[in-house]
């Protein structure tokens, strides 16, 4: 190959690189990374490297020498992108994270009629029968799952999804929800209105102090208002956070507590108006 590095995951993705089509005829061999000077094979446990590095090394060797092709000019090369599955306090819920930069507004959406407005990627996920909901954020997507099904089942499905259209750069987010459109997908990013005062104030704690910490489990809490005369702060629930057991919890103990405390005698409650 001229330059650059490919990875395949299974024969399917080695139709034009018959070397590495070869490799995955070895019932060992679970993944092949190939550069311009190496070529990294992960195996499965089934082996230990030491009874089968040898029977790699004369196949990989002759078939060089033989000066047969290792991968066609025409093979679409792929990004070299990371994809894990991570659970969540939310057992509905699994976050997906990505060494890829997948958004700069978060985007949730409920159903594919949603999703058809906005995310091709959201779009082909709804595909899955078992698939809920779809949460996009900067570096990762929380997928929702219906009840019929086990993530243990499905995540290595999904995971290879992912990884696979995120590496053949496939569009993510068609275009960005705007404020004046309908509630079918709710941008999780800060109200364009020029906020001030409390509400200002609010949004700069969830940014600093909530927002990170919801993230890591994949879940979200935007801000939605502030009743100056009530004192009560609404927030959308995102993502994992959206329907979880211990949602009330963290809004209760967490938010709301840190709210009060950073901000003396401005607030008397959070709710969330979608939970």
């Amino acid at each position: 190959m001229n330059g650059g590095s490919q990875e395949f995951n299974n024969i399917d993705e080695a139709k034009n690189a018959p070397l590495v089509q070869q490799l995955f005829y070895l019932p060992f061999v679970k993944k092949v990374y190939i550069t311009p000077n190496f070529i990294a094979i992960q195996k499965y446990d089934i082996v230990t490297w030491s009874d089968v590095q040898e029977e790699v090394r004369a196949q990989i060797e002759s078939y060089i020498q033989d000066g047969n092709i290792v991968i066609s000019e025409s093979t679409t090369k792929k990004l070299a992108i990371e994809v894990y599955a991570e659970v969540t306090p939310n057992p509905a819920v699994m976050k997906f994270g990505s060494s890829k930069s997948l958004t700069k507004v978060d985007v949730e959406c409920k159903n594919i009629d949603e999703a058809t407005a906005v995310s091709p990627l959201a779009q082909a996920l709804f595909h899955f029968p078992f698939v809920k909901e779809v949460f996009i954020s900067e570096n990762y997507v929380s997928i929702t799952k219906f009840e019929m099904v086990e993530w243990n089942d499905i995540y290595p499905e999904l995971r290879s999804f992912l990884l696979n259209y995120l590496q053949e750069n496939k569009t993510i987010i068609k275009e960005l929800p705007k404020a004046s459109s309908s509630d079918t997908v709710k941008s999780a990013d800060t109200p364009p209105v020029k906020l001030e005062g409390t509400s200002a104030e609010i949004v700069s704690i969830l940014d600093e102090y909530i927002k990170p910490a919801v993230a890591s489990d994949g879940g979200n809490i935007a801000f939605q208002s502030y009743d100056a005369e009530s004192k009560i702060v609404s927030v959308i629930l995102q993502g994992a956070c959206s329907g979880c057991p211990s949602s009330t919890i963290t809004l209760k103990n967490g938010i709301e507590t840190m709210l009060k405390e950073m901000l003396p005698n401005q607030i008397n409650e959070v709710v969330a108006i979608n939970g």
